[in-house]
This record gives structure tokens, sequence and C-alpha cells, in this order.
């Protein structure tokens, strides 16, 4: 017997989608807010670090290390951050284009819950002199079923480069 995922072919996959797509509207339009009212109490958010096996090419990441690895209370510490004349690395505000593609659903661990696994292809344009940058990965994502309505209960992003050429990662993927 395979343990292979077998994704969803249903209302489940639309409703997944939609949520990524929704998703995707909130945080160009830089509705941060509203995009906290898509998470759980308990989300853990992150962005492991990826390395480059020479022998295999295949990438891997490093255990332990994270570009960030994040909670409720530090996502909306940041999000407040943004609305103050601290956010340097955010001044004047980033332009973003969530691509979201290659969406799966499949049955989650508990009953209430669906893994999501989407590919992401983020363009971020900085001022008016630098060249923009293009992050690109496979997301994971744990999607909860709370009050009638889908949130994001964990988020993995595996980036496709070991080295990031963006200047900073003070933007959500």
């Amino acid at each position: 017997m395979s343990t292979e995922m077998i994704p969803f072919a249903s209302e489940r996959h639309h409703r997944v989608h939609e949520f990524l797509v929704v998703e995707a509207e909130l945080l160009d339009a830089r509705r941060y807010e509203d995009w906290l009212d898509r998470l759980t109490e308990d989300v853990v958010y992150r962005m492991p670090v990826r390395v480059t096996i020479s022998s295999t090419l295949e990438g891997s990441v490093l255990n332990g290390m994270d570009h960030f690895n994040e909670d409720r209370y530090s996502l909306e510490r940041r999000v407040a951050r943004f609305a103050t004349e601290h956010a340097w690395t955010e001044d004047p505000p980033s332009r973003t284009r969530h691509f979201v593609s290659n969406v799966r659903a499949y049955e989650g661990e508990r009953a209430d819950e669906t893994v999501a696994k989407s590919y992401l292809l983020l363009f971020r344009s900085r001022l008016d002199v630098r060249e923009p940058d293009f992050v690109v990965g496979e997301r994971t994502d744990v999607l909860r079923e709370v009050d009638g309505s889908l949130k994001l209960a964990r988020r993995d992003f595996l980036v496709d480069e070991s080295v990031l050429r963006t200047q900073n990662l003070a933007i959500f993927v």
C-alpha cells in the first residue's frame, strides 16, 4: 500500500485555492490586519534555511535553522510596527505580487485540518533605484476549519534558493 498523499479533487480543494488567492490579495494590498484575522491563535509561520548538497544537487534544510520562525504574537508585533515610523525596512512599503500556483489539498492529521501545498512566485519592488526581487519556493500550509472558515495554522515556506538575493525579509510570504 502506498503512503503517498493523494490530493483532493473536490469542494475542499476549491476552498483551499480560494483561501490562498484571497490571502495573496490581502498581502499585496497591505491589508495586514485582515490577514491576521485569517490565522489561528496557535499559528506557526516559518521559513527554514535551505542548503544544497553537492553530490545530489538536491536541496535540504538545516534542522533548527530558520530565516524566520514566528508565532501569532510576533506576527502581530510586525504588523503593528508597519503602522509606525520604526518600520525602516518597509518605508516606503514594498510593492509585491504573490503568484500562487500548483495548489494541492490533502487530508490533514486532524479531521478539521487540510494540508495545502502550493508554489509561490513573489515579486517585490523597492524604491525606484533597486532591481526587483523574486522569491520562489513551495509552501506547505495547514489550514484549520474554525467557525465555518479556513484559517492558517502553520506555514512552512521552502525557498528554492540556498542564498537569498532579497535585501531583507520584512514582507510576508
